[in-house]
């Protein structure tokens, strides 16, 4: 779908929107500074995993903010590497949250709630900012889907908290950890298969051109 008008893709080149992403990077560093430490402390695998989300985002987004204006070759490459990256985040939350099964801490569900109403309210701003940026390239729509994504893990932890609490065990926890990782693996699905369809169409022009010019 293309951004507002027209029938082009929107790829990024929008001044307000680049100064967006810019505010975005921002928060979802301090987020994961926030998380990571919390998850840490409240023994949660949920709100480290979360962590390792605004982390990946941080690049993620920092790496889109390099390539909007480059040739659709280096765009696709770039999307590419971020569904690669969510591949292994859901690899990595999935591995984690197995081991942790056998080592059962019921996480503090006080501390999981808390900081899990602050992710949420840091996603949602980041989702209404990008919300008319939502049908971009696949550069653009992976920062989208990234953030929708995020806000709804939070709601997940919000529920893994009330039923660590209501529980006293640590099994919302780990089973919102094995959510969490089957939302990065749908997103990586979602953002390698728009990248590949925009690199396929941009060789294909490119060797249209190339046969024009002779």
């Amino acid at each position: 779908m293309s951004h507002c008008c027209g029938n082009t893709t929107f790829t990024g080149l929008d001044p307000l929107y680049l100064r967006i992403l810019w505010l975005i990077i921002a928060i979802n560093g301090v987020m994961f500074g926030v998380e990571i430490v919390a998850g840490i402390a409240a023994q949660s695998q949920a709100l480290q995993a979360d962590a390792l989300d605004f982390l990946g985002d941080t690049i993620s987004y920092s790496i889109s903010l390099w390539v909007i204006g480059k040739a659709v070759s280096v765009r696709s490459n770039a999307a590419l590497f971020k569904g690669l990256s969510l591949l292994l985040m859901a690899i990595w939350v999935t591995g984690s949250t197995i081991y942790r099964v056998f080592v059962m801490n019921a996480p503090d569900a006080m501390t999981m709630g808390g900081v899990a109403i602050a992710a949420f309210v840091a996603n949602m701003i980041c989702v209404l900012l990008l919300m008319r940026y939502k049908n971009g390239d696949a550069n653009i729509r992976s920062v989208w889907l990234c953030s929708r994504n995020d806000a709804i893990g939070n709601i997940i932890v919000l529920i893994a908290a009330s039923g660590v609490w209501y529980s006293e065990t640590p099994w919302p926890d780990l089973v919102t950890a094995l959510i969490m990782a089957a939302l990065f693996l749908s997103s990586a699905w979602q953002i390698t298969r728009q990248a590949l369809l925009e690199k396929k169409e941009g060789e294909e022009d490119r060797i249209s051109s190339g046969i024009q010019g002779l």
